[in-house]
């Protein structure tokens, strides 16, 4: 899928997420945690009200993606979401919110927490609050 999305990027001219063609996407801007470069990713969102959730699955993989460290690390970020930039404060979802976090982005995403089974980690889902 990176490889897609990095072709598709190229396509559209970097207007529109592979991703968004089927599901609300946007592009999220960080600051890098190890190098403090600015960094964008790509990533589909599930809309909570004015906020947004988002979900470090990373394919499956077992590590968690860069972005998510970047989070941590620098929780002030910003978010473009059809061509509006909105700068964002991101919250990791506590434990105790996980599972009635997890209900909305099934809801959502039917089917999507499979890859935190497949992943075998537990996945990191940030709350991305308008500032």
């Amino acid at each position: 899928m990176p490889s897609l999305e990095r072709g598709w990027r190229i396509l559209s001219r970097g207007r529109m997420p592979l991703s968004g063609l089927g599901v609300p996407s946007l592009v999220l801007h960080t600051t890098g945690a190890k190098s403090g470069l600015p960094r964008d990713t790509e990533l589909m969102y599930c809309p909570d009200g004015p906020e947004m959730l988002i979900t470090g699955s990373n394919f499956a993989r077992d590590t968690h993606p860069a972005w998510t460290a970047n989070l941590l690390r620098h929780p002030d970020a910003a978010v473009t979401v059809r061509r509006k930039r909105i700068e964002v404060r991101a919250q990791l979802v506590p434990a105790a919110e996980r599972e009635e976090t997890w209900k909305k982005l099934e809801a959502n995403w039917p089917g999507y927490r499979g890859y935190e089974r497949t992943a075998g980690r537990e996945l990191r889902i940030f709350r991305l609050t308008p500032r």
